[in-house]
């Protein structure tokens, strides 16, 4: 599978917003992206008008890179999307907050999304007591997702039941720091999707 290995800030620059890609890093002065937030490259600074067709792509790639999906994958999220009752674009939203990784990163288990994708699927995790390594894998209603027994004395989840409970922790997630167990309340919501996104225009890009 490819993988991307550069540096995730250039990404956020790249986008001219900040995606959080790093974690706890992002939300610091030393953050690359507040230091020049400007496109990487040395044609960064000069004035160049964007297409329309160029605003839409930018959208697509801006929150593939947030969800850390290659476009194939990103595609087949559309395509389900498109499939479902109600509106394409927050359907599409809604399936990739419901990915195992994303929802272990709204309960607090991990900084990143880059971070929980790796503790996934390093079998740190079970879902409703059954292991489960598939960063892409749908949670529902009522799911259970917890650390799996085996790794409850790893030094990283020790730490976890230290920390307070997360403020900026979505209503549709629960988490109990104690027991290192989060649950899913309720199916995430376009409400509760804080990221500025205008999903219209990826609809429009597949929609051509």
């Amino acid at each position: 599978m490819a993988k991307y290995t550069e540096s995730k800030c250039r990404l956020c620059r790249r986008e001219g917003a900040k995606l959080f890609l790093k974690g706890d890093r992002c939300y610091k002065s030393t953050c690359p992206f507040e230091r020049r937030p400007v496109a990487p490259g040395v044609h960064a600074n000069m004035r160049k008008k964007v297409s329309e067709y160029g605003l839409q792509l930018r959208e697509k790639q801006k929150v593939k890179r947030i969800y850390g999906v290659l476009e194939g994958q990103f595609r087949m999220y559309y395509e389900k999307a498109d499939r479902m009752k109600g509106i394409t674009g927050e359907n599409m939203l809604v399936l990739l907050e419901r990915r195992l990784d994303n929802v272990v990163y709204r309960m607090g288990f991990a900084a990143s999304r880059a971070q929980a994708r790796q503790l996934v699927t390093h079998s740190h995790f079970t879902v409703n007591g059954k292991k489960v390594n598939i960063a892409s894998y749908q949670v529902n209603l009522g799911d259970v997702v917890a650390v799996n027994e085996t790794r409850k004395e790893n030094a990283y989840f020790t730490a976890l039941k230290q920390l307070e409970k997360n403020a900026a922790m979505p209503k549709w997630v629960e988490f109990d720091p104690e027991t290192l167990t989060g649950k899913v309340v309720a199916l995430p919501t376009r409400e509760d999707i804080d990221a500025q996104i205008t999903e219209q225009m990826i609809v429009e890009l597949y929609s051509k």
